[in-house]
């Protein structure tokens, strides 16, 4: 199976800079899209279905901010939009797609580098998804959390680890709680094949960086410890740039 995961920072926009051709080139059994920022009735999936794909979305409430869809190969058996906390929920960041004995969470945690009150908020959301994670590993032991996590994990995540100014993202508080989740609860695919490996999955829009490399490594896809071992590849796909994020691409064996 092939995941792949992308912060599309906007559909429309996406579709214009080639998601479907990109889809059609590398055929993910399924795709975790996040910031889609359009409502599921506003949205031209016709060359999206065209290709084969079932399509789940969970947009915010709010009109042109947030929200994640899923496409996917094969059937769910089941979709779960959100986690019933509603802080959360009504930005559209948490969907649940099951496969057989397999479930796939979509997530799109949320950003603070707007202000102090959004990084605050962004704590809180880390606190309180984590004991859902936690119970959601008791029920589906074969789980992958994909996503835009919004924290760069280790130094070697980020091109210039040196920096001072402390920005949301790259926080101890944040990349401390990104140290526990990876410490026995999930794993990170990419470093579990690439340990050493200097790749990003985000791009400032600012001053060149994408075409300098100058970026952060913010996106994963997490599997179970119970799926570790069953990765076979994993990387990052940054063209062409369908957005300011790329694509990162996992196959299970």
């Amino acid at each position: 199976m092939k995941i792949a995961t992308l912060n599309i920072n906007g559909y429309r926009a996406g579709l214009k800079k080639g998601l479907a051709e990109w889809l059609e080139k590398n055929q993910p059994d399924v795709l975790c899209l996040q910031e889609i920022k359009i409502f599921e009735h506003q949205a031209d999936v016709a060359a999206i279905e065209a290709l084969g794909y079932h399509h789940h979305w969970f947009s915010a409430e709010k009109a042109g901010y947030s929200g994640v869809a899923t496409f996917c190969k094969m059937e769910a058996d089941a979709v779960v939009k959100g986690t019933g906390m509603e802080a959360y929920d009504s930005e559209g960041r948490i969907l649940r797609t099951d496969f057989g004995p397999l479930t796939v969470v979509n997530a799109y945690f949320p950003s603070g580098s707007s202000s102090e009150g959004r990084h605050d908020f962004k704590m809180q959301f880390l606190a309180d998804i984590r004991p859902w994670f936690d119970e959601l590993r008791k029920e589906r032991q074969e789980l992958i959390v994909c996503g835009d996590y919004n924290i760069v994990h280790l130094d070697i995540d980020i091109h210039n680890p040196e920096r001072k100014d402390n920005p949301s993202g790259f926080r101890p508080e944040e990349r401390a709680w990104l140290n526990d989740w990876f410490d026995g609860a999930f794993v990170d695919a990419f470093r579990a094949l690439h340990p050493d490996v200097r790749e990003y999955s985000w791009w400032s829009y600012r001053a060149g960086s994408r075409g300098k490399n100058k970026g952060w490594r913010i996106d994963y896809i997490s599997v179970t410890p119970a799926l570790a071992d069953r990765i076979r590849s994993a990387g990052h796909h940054k063209d062409p740039p369908l957005s300011d994020h790329c694509p990162v691409v996992v196959s299970l064996g």
